[in-house]
């Protein structure tokens, strides 16, 4: 392979992670569990959290459905991380890779 191409599909492939990147960290997922709902942005920072009235009277539920919602949350934001940088990936052709 010739190494200017390489070194060129290196450099788009910098360009198109870093573009990847900022798109995943401005978008929005969401986690939930028995009606609370977290969303956070794809740089894993909660941005809102949504409590229905009825789970404000069980602590220990409370604390067991936000724990599920969050994590659902940052799975949801992990799964498309991984799957969007691994297509963006997918383009740099390495011999032996």
């Amino acid at each position: 392979m010739d190494l200017n191409a390489l070194m060129q599909q290196a450099k788009q492939m910098q360009e198109d992670l870093k573009k990847t990147q900022t798109e995943l960290g401005n978008k929005i997922y969401e986690g939930s569990s028995n009606g609370l709902v977290i969303k956070m942005n794809g740089k894993n920072e909660v941005q809102e959290v949504n409590i229905p009235q009825e789970l404000m009277e069980d602590k220990d539920m409370l604390q067991d459905v936000l724990l599920i919602a969050f994590n659902n949350a940052a799975d949801a934001v992990n799964e498309d991380r991984q799957n969007k940088i691994g297509e963006t990936a997918k383009g740099l052709n390495i011999p032996g890779m």
